[in-house]
């Protein structure tokens, strides 16, 4: 037994199994077991938090510096990249660096999800086929896992809050990065239920979304700002959703608040996100584990 499955089965017994299975509720619906299937994962917080903390414990496990090699290894290649890409754009340092960093701490955050998310039910096979669980927790256990990341990583910005205080501040605004993660957080779970049912069921799609996420690393203000848009092109950055979610971490950690299209477009997308997450629950979470 691993070491999850032996934490699993430490917790009290209540805790892991549903009120009850889906075959002694014959005139459930399947709608009642999706929305069932949404409130326990819920529920079930403390399994899904431990489990991402271990996911990232395990991952480090014997090593001098453990989960900071997280920190270390962001610092190293935004900074890198910090240095090259204010020469090749002819940006002043003070000016790019805090606006590179934290563009790449909110990316880092939303591409990670988006490709993890999509073999999420296909890794967790294992306790899909031994233990009664909802499935959303499963999406849960990564989401959680990469924004315990993401706040090891805001580490990050501190040296740059500190060296280029003239240009950037940490003020009142910088608080809007908690209702921020929470949307990204939602957006997550719901994206990635969606993904994770569509990469169970189809696992060519997983190579389809992993090679389109570094396509569209390129297509989004991270590096490059959407100032440099003028006229009709500006449409590049304000009709892509990734900016739009982007936006939520970079510019309160940037002491502004993101712009009433980027809050539209966030508005829009999560609506929609939530509802077809939603859908394809009802109709498909009785077919997950003949999937995988």
């Amino acid at each position: 037994m691993s070491t999850q499955e032996e934490a699993i089965a430490s917790l009290p017994l209540g805790s892991l199994n549903h009120e009850a299975a889906d075959v002694a509720y014959p005139s459930t619906t399947q709608s009642q077991l999706a929305f069932r299937d949404i409130i326990d994962g819920l529920k079930h917080w403390p399994i899904w938090l431990m489990l991402a903390y271990q996911d990232i414990k395990l991952r480090y496990r014997r090593s001098v510096l453990g989960p900071l090699w997280l920190t270390l290894s962001m610092a190293i290649t935004v900074y890198s990249m910090g240095f090259l890409y204010s020469h090749l754009f002819h940006i002043e340092l003070a000016h790019y660096f805090p606006f590179l960093v934290a563009g790449m701490l909110g990316w880092s955050l939303i591409s990670t999800v988006v490709i993890e998310t999509i073999d999420g039910l296909i890794t967790s096979d294992g306790f899909i086929k031994q233990i009664k669980l909802p499935y959303t927790l499963y999406i849960h256990r990564i989401v959680t896992r990469n924004v315990i990341i993401f706040f090891h990583n805001l580490l990050v910005i501190v040296p740059i809050y500190l060296i280029f205080h003239a240009n950037v501040s940490i003020n009142l605004k910088t608080l809007f990065v908690i209702p921020g993660l929470l949307i990204i957080y939602f957006n997550a779970i719901s994206y990635g239920l969606i993904l994770g049912m569509i990469g169970a069921r189809y696992r060519d799609v997983s190579q389809i979304i992993k090679s389109l996420v570094q396509v569209v690393f390129f297509i989004t203000p991270v590096m490059w700002s959407a100032d440099v848009l003028k006229g009709v092109n500006r449409y590049i950055a304000d009709a892509n959703p990734f900016y739009s979610f982007l936006e939520l971490i970079r510019a309160p950690l940037l002491g502004a608040f993101p712009t009433l299209l980027n809050l539209s477009m966030v508005t829009a997308f999560s609506l929609f996100g939530g509802f077809v997450a939603y859908k394809m629950l009802v109709k498909y979470r009785s077919r997950i584990v003949y999937w995988l």
